[in-house]
């Protein structure tokens, strides 16, 4: 039976700027997918410091709203991270868009708290993952134009979820677009999970070379893009986490 069968697990964050070591997470969502339908969990947190205008004017939430109405982040943080852990422990994959920004970003929050990170609460690399922008990018990497989670509901025709840039709908919005990818490239299903994840691994690795010669000739500064998918962290300098926050959506 093939992955795409389900269960899968999808996640997506809102956040106060796309630092990673420095931003926090306001809103997240956890949407489980299986042959039963969607199951949707969310979270609106109190990040401890004053969320950016330009961060609530893209997803709603102010700061008087989280402090107000936001969950403790240690308790969210943890339900959050023992759900994600639970479904890797049993190879349920996590699809999320961008995903080393959120993933990456979850943890650099965990350590914040003092909380196990998913590595160390799974004893192993985050996997599997699944990210539809990796896959998107490679499977149809000469096709032009921007690839934000709006972009590809428009070229995938997946049709309009809602308010992109809550977390939940952005979620149930990414998983519609895998399965629309998997529809066109229908050997990402015969793949298992384990060689699934390591073909992304190898798709962003060809991508980041390729975009940094790209930036390298034109003389564009800052650090580019991380070779690495999802083990190191992006800095705000890198243009591969793609806008971040609007690229979730």
């Amino acid at each position: 039976m093939s992955w795409t069968q389900g269960p899968l697990l999808g996640f997506d964050t809102e956040t106060t700027g796309v630092d990673i070591e420095t931003d926090r997470i306001v809103t997240a969502a956890l949407v489980r997918r299986d042959a039963d339908g969607t199951q949707v969990q969310t979270w609106l947190i109190n990040p401890g410091v004053d969320i950016p205008a330009a961060a609530s004017a893209i997803h709603g939430i102010t700061t008087e709203q989280a402090r107000e109405a936001g969950a403790d982040p240690v308790v969210a943080l943890e339900e959050i991270a023992d759900a994600i852990a639970e479904a890797l422990l049993r190879d349920i994959p996590v699809v999320a868009y961008n995903a080393t920004f959120d993933l990456c970003l979850l943890d650099a929050e965990l350590e914040r708290h003092g909380l196990p990170t998913l590595p160390q609460r799974t004893g192993r690399e985050t996997m599997p993952v699944i990210d539809p922008l990796v896959l998107d990018r490679h499977e149809d990497r000469y096709r032009k134009g921007k690839r934000k989670l709006v972009d590809l509901c428009g070229h995938y025709e997946v049709v309009d979820p809602g308010a992109l840039h809550t977390a939940d709908v952005d979620v149930v919005a990414t998983l519609d677009v895998l399965e629309r990818i998997v529809a066109r490239f229908p050997h990402l299903a015969a793949l298992d999970l384990a060689a699934l994840h390591g073909y992304q691994a190898d798709a962003h690795r060809v991508w980041a070379e390729h975009f940094n010669s790209w930036r390298e000739s034109r003389g564009l500064p800052g650090l580019g893009a991380h070779a690495e998918w999802l083990g190191a962290r992006p800095t705000p300098a890198a243009p591969s986490p793609l806008e971040l926050i609007t690229s979730q959506s």
